[in-house]
């Protein structure tokens, strides 16, 4: 295709007026065989949780941690245990006959995963980060990488020989959990994981991860959010494709390509079926398919459920509520749960309209399946595959341009679909676009076939630079403080990291030094919280140098497997100079 300004200035005096209808694939009215069905065990514990939520009266009550408690016994027993809980006239149940239930009927929630002791962990690999030569970054970064330690898992024995009393779902190998209470493998995080282990030299444990993916695919047609039960409904940013491709280049595995192909085949079936495909018609007849989130649930997410009720409680019908619990499962698939991006008017959280958003990102991150297929398919031979996925990558480039680039702005601008949840198509056009700043608007910068544009990144770096996004340690997710976690004045590593690694690759000097103005930044940030706290947190204050950051709906997180990985990598990349202080 022909330079992306090339191609827009043919209507670019239509740029506010051209419009546009979108016919999507399937009414985002609720229909019941689109709903995937709760197993017995999720319903159980939804109702433990509710119960511990009202007897405890905690002000940090996390409900995550009552569906990831495993059975001692069978459910049957636990049940009718449960049911017989002396209670009192308004059918309460005192504190302490709840704790003693809990205590005597349940593991601890994590205890079904045991730690793992990596075989490919060494102290201090051989050539491990050789540009850092300052000795107090150099010694941070060791136990940075040292961590991979403390975050690996492998599925424990009781989970194989008692599948039914568990909510996490077995993996065929290792595993490294993000942290906290993110106790099993997270499906996107694990690709800033899998950077951190690379840099690491833990090739081994970075496959290993790759391959549990890929066992999600094999029995349930994709990657799951997570690997729980109560994830089976939803997956999250498509990134598979991506860690194969960096396992890849840093091995020459040819057979874990070979391998992998025929699961990311499928997972892209599934990234393209009717409820996730938005096709669109524009005036001049020409046709584009583009992706959204869409979570296969109508009722509070098991992990949220008392959470999930209360913010549904203003809604007085059945379907309304439906409505809006698929709306936030939806914005949990994404991975942005939760943002004002989702919401029609914000920062009303009852507004949230995921499904009617057509992101940016996701489909920056369908466009790098599609290459990394075409690439995969070379490597293999299959060369009618490579050359069926290199058309369709240009095609959904094309649809990227024209749908989210807006040549005023200089960015790629989430759209939103219609409000009118009965109507098959929808009228769009560039009024339709959200406008709002988010750090998700330069993520196609993250992909070839824009940061290879040289004029196109001097836009967008231009566009970055005055966005607003900018801050003292590193950069914003939005620019509008809601209150939930991923809007400002939060930062988070795989942002950064895109935003970064995009610019390098672009190969232009000023790409670059604010590339890496924003890597010492966010390095720095990370590092002063370590040295103040001693742990690595899930996200940072990036007006705040040397704070972590909060917000939305559970207390901050450490660990942090992504934090940990986009740490190495930055260090990998720049380095650090022995006379560089690392200092707010």
């Amino acid at each position: 295709m022909a330079n992306i300004f090339s191609y827009l200035s043919l209507s670019l005096t239509l740029l506010f007026t051209l419009t546009l209808t979108i016919t999507v694939t399937e009414s985002s009215k609720f229909m019941d065989d689109d709903v995937k069905s709760s197993i017995p065990l999720v319903s159980f514990l939804e109702r433990l949780q509710q119960t511990a939520f009202d007897t405890f009266n905690d002000p940090k009550f996390d409900p995550k941690t009552y569906v990831d408690l495993p059975l001692k016994f069978p459910l049957s027993v636990t049940d009718a245990a449960f049911q017989n809980l002396p209670k009192t006239s308004t059918g309460a149940v005192s504190v302490n006959d709840l704790k003693v239930f809990i205590g005597k009927y349940f593991e601890g929630a994590g205890d079904d995963l045991a730690l793992f002791h990596p075989e490919d962990f060494v102290p201090e690999p051989e050539g491990f980060l050789p540009k850092v030569k300052n000795r107090e970054v150099r010694d941070w970064a060791v136990k940075v990488h040292s961590l991979w330690k403390n975050l690996s898992r492998k599925v424990s024995g009781k989970v194989k020989a008692h599948p039914s009393y568990h909510t996490l779902l077995p993996v065929p190998g290792n595993v490294v959990i993000p942290g906290s209470r993110f106790r099993e493998v997270y499906y996107w995080d694990s690709y800033w994981v899998i950077r951190g282990l690379l840099v690491s030299k833990m090739y081994k444990t970075a496959k290993s991860i790759v391959i549990n993916l890929i066992s999600f695919i094999d029995e349930y047609g994709f990657v799951l959010n997570g690997a729980r039960a109560y994830y089976t409904n939803r997956s999250q940013p498509p990134l598979l494709s991506a860690m194969i491709y960096e396992i890849y280049k840093g091995t020459g595995d040819v057979e874990l390509v070979k391998r992998s192909l025929p699961a990311l085949l499928k997972e892209y079936e599934f990234w393209n079926s009717d409820i996730h495909k938005v096709t669109v018609s524009d005036a001049q007849g020409c046709t584009h398919t583009l992706n959204r989130y869409n979570a296969r649930w109508n009722k509070p997410r098991p992990e949220s459920s008392t959470m999930d009720k209360a913010s549904a409680s203003n809604f007085t019908t059945v379907s309304e509520k439906q409505h809006f619990y698929r709306q936030l499962a939806s914005a949990a698939e994404s991975g942005w749960d939760f943002s004002t991006r989702w919401m029609r008017h914000p920062p009303n959280f009852t507004t949230l309209s995921t499904t009617s958003v057509i992101p940016v990102d996701l489909n920056a991150f369908i466009l790098g399946m599609e290459l990394n297929i075409a690439f995969f398919a070379n490597v293999t031979g299959d060369n009618s595959t490579a050359k069926h996925f290199r058309q369709i990558s240009d095609v959904r480039k094309e649809a990227i341009n024209s749908i989210f680039w807006n040549a005023n702005k200089k960015q790629w601008f989430d759209c939103w679909l219609s409000n009118a949840s009965s109507e098959k198509v929808h009228v769009w056009d560039t009024l339709h676009q959200n406008k709002n700043v988010f750090a998700s608007n330069f993520v196609p910068l993250w992909m070839k076939p824009f940061y290879s544009d040289a004029t196109l990144v001097t836009n967008v770096l231009e566009s970055l630079k005055t966005s607003g996004l900018l801050h003292a340690a590193g950069v914003a997710t939005s620019l509008t403080n809601s209150g939930q976690q991923w809007d400002f004045p939060n930062g988070w590593a795989p942002l950064q990291h895109m935003l970064v690694e995009g610019l390098i690759k672009s190969g232009l000097k000023e790409a670059r030094s604010l590339a890496e103005e924003i890597a010492i930044r966010w390095i720095t940030t990370n590092y002063i919280v370590y040295k103040k706290t001693g742990v690595m947190h899930e996200k940072f204050d990036v007006e705040k140098c040397g704070e972590f950051g909060g917000g939305g709906e559970y207390v901050p997180q450490t660990g942090f497997g992504w934090s940990n990985g986009v740490v190495l990598a930055f260090l990998e990349e720049f380095g650090w100079p022995e006379d560089r202080k690392i200092e707010c």
